[in-house]
């Protein structure tokens, strides 16, 4: 199990988390995603390391911006 976490640009409610969680679920592989809205974070345990593009594709259709590390 892999753990990694993202900063995302834009969350500001529950809506935003659920948008977020469902697109970035549906990634294959994912396991879990936990946001913490307030700090703008997003952490996702999948099976193994994600491409971060197709992250970054998940969160730009929920409406939101990855954070470039």
């Amino acid at each position: 199990m892999v753990n990694t976490t993202y900063q995302v640009q834009g969350m500001t409610c529950g809506h935003c988390v659920s948008a977020v969680s469902a697109e970035v679920g549906a990634i294959t592989g994912v396991r879990e995603v936990q946001v913490d809205l307030a700090a703008g974070r997003v952490t996702v345990s999948s099976d193994q390391p994600l491409d971060t593009a197709v992250v970054r594709a998940a969160v730009d259709e929920a409406g939101y911006d990855l954070v470039d590390a």
